[in-house]
């Protein structure tokens, strides 16, 4: 639940932090007074609305899964707007963007507004069914978690066909361009390393001249090597460390192979790197070259196997696609069977709410991950998008709580905005007993216009402004009694204002 907010210089509201409770909470307070701009905080601080507040901060104690946006989740989250030169949001200290704010918040916070009819998604309403219809029949369970496995071997099966047939249209150019690399490659017929062999030798074999030609000049000291061996001898002096220097010095002479040099053919060695360079430079490598090679080969291979790859494909796209009619038929059945079970829960909520009953009908739609059904819903006859926003808030309730009761757990904060507006006082009471029921799952915030659904709350703010300043506080007992009596009689409370919100809060 939203454990604590804090405000800073939000249009009337100069400072102010509030602490919340589980259950319902009610804001109440004269026209004009900030209701509205309060709740548009909690809003912004989960960035589900915009605001000049300089700061905004929310404890929040649910677990987000947020390992994606490189947050770890804490016992309690804090959710946190700044504005400056542009407006900037944070979670537990880290900086995250509004789009993927809003993708954390929505795990758990649920603002209900008119546009908003996350509720009547066909996802979530199939979800409802599946669970009345596995509650009823363990067998549907299993055809849920078949169908989902199928459905996935089905939709990676048609999407390898898909690409095959699209290969078989230019499969002749794609067959020629893989023998045409194949062929360039063998003809050159690389070896690992011998690009750089080739580079070493190209570059002693223009500098063998220079070689020789050192090597003349010095040859003249293997001629005075018997005058220096005599005269280290006549000296008395031991010559085998002379004797050792010039047999290594003849030694590294021989090993330079510079005859071995002179015999090779430069022109086929210069033909032979500048083959191997277009390799490197298409390629990027002689190593590269040779596993482009190897891929060539097994696209040609498949290529020229396509025909039969194609033919397993389609006869496993069949069967697959046999199994996924079945089963889906197979839930769809059941589902219709939980319809009854659906529509009886969500029609004693509608009762409740003075609406009339709600029908389930199911429409059939391509096969998805969902299966094939797709809901909606008419209430006497008439269209969802055609009830008005009362209707429309009410009918949302009635999901919610249905839902709740489907489930066995709610999870999270629903925010209302100005749920019983306009509304009669015998209707306004009808959806606040909802909200009662609701809030044993929920952590709920609405404006409140009427005495009805204030009356009920767990907590209850009023919010006052002085000039230009707007503050807010929670109410104690006698406190609540007194401004349900100014809710019912206005400014001037009148002694039976005050009996009939007593009369309201025993309730």
């Amino acid at each position: 639940m939203i454990e604590r907010l804090y405000i800073k210089k939000h249009i009337t509201f100069d400072e102010c932090e509030l602490e919340f409770k589980p259950g319902l909470s009610v804001f109440t307070g004269a026209s004009g007074a900030g209701k509205s701009v309060l709740m548009s905080a909690i809003l912004a601080v989960f960035g589900l609305s915009e605001s000049d507040a300089s700061v905004i901060e929310a404890d929040v104690g649910f677990e987000f899964d947020m390992g994606e946006f490189g947050i770890e989740s804490e016992e309690i989250n804090t959710f946190k707007m700044v504005k400056e030169k542009s407006v900037r949001y944070f979670i537990n200290n880290q900086s995250i963007a509004k789009k993927n704010l809003n993708e954390i918040a929505n795990q758990h916070i649920k603002y209900l507004s008119v546009k908003n009819v996350d509720e009547f998604a066909n996802e979530k309403l199939l979800n409802l069914l599946d669970i009345l219809a596995s509650k009823s029949n363990q067998k549907h369970s299993e055809n849920l978690s078949k169908f989902k496995s199928v459905f996935d071997e089905f939709t990676r099966t048609k999407k390898e066909l898909e690409k095959i047939e699209k290969d078989e249209i230019r499969l002749e150019e794609l067959k020629e361009f893989a023998k045409f690399e194949i062929d360039k490659i063998e003809q050159i017929s690389p070896k690992s390393g011998e690009f750089e062999e080739l580079m070493e030798i190209k570059k002693r074999l223009s500098k063998v001249d220079k070689i020789n030609d050192a090597w003349q000049k010095a040859w003249m000291i293997f001629e005075i090597e018997p005058k220096v061996v005599d005269a280290l001898r006549i000296s008395e002096i031991d010559s085998s460390f002379f004797e050792d220097a010039m047999n290594e010095l003849r030694a590294k002479k021989e090993g330079l192979n510079l005859d071995e040099l002179e015999e090779l053919n430069v022109e086929k060695i210069l033909d032979r790197i500048e083959a191997l360079s277009w390799l490197e430079k298409r390629y990027g490598g002689i190593d590269e070259a040779l596993k482009t090679l190897a891929q060539r080969k097994d696209e040609l291979r498949r290529y020229e196997d396509i025909e039969f790859e194609k033919s397993n494909l389609e006869k496993k796209f069949k069967e697959f696609k046999k199994d996924v009619v079945n089963l889906s038929n197979l839930i769809s059945d059941e589902r219709k069977n939980a319809k009854e079970n659906l529509e009886t829960s969500i029609n004693f909520y509608l009762k409740e709410l003075y609406m009339r009953n709600i029908k389930v009908m199911f429409l059939e739609k391509d096969i998805d991950k969902s299966g094939k059904d797709e809901i909606v819903f008419q209430i006497d006859g008439t269209n969802l998008k055609n009830l008005s926003s009362g209707e429309l808030n009410r009918l949302r309730l009635a999901f919610i709580a249905s839902n709740a009761d489907i489930v066995g757990f709610g999870d999270g904060v629903i925010i209302l905005d100005e749920i019983d507006a306009n509304l009669s006082g015998k209707e306004a009471m009808s959806i606040a007993d909802v909200l009662v029921k609701i809030s044993k799952f929920y952590q709920i915030f609405a404006i409140s216009h009427l005495p009805q659904l204030s009356s009920r709350a767990n907590s209850h703010f009023v919010v006052v402004k002085n000039g230009n300043t707007s503050s807010v506080h929670k109410l104690d007992e006698n406190e609540k009694i007194t401004e349900l009596a100014r809710m019912i009689s206005g400014e001037v409370i009148t002694q039976e204002a005050m009996e009939f919100a007593k009369k309201l809060r025993n309730f």
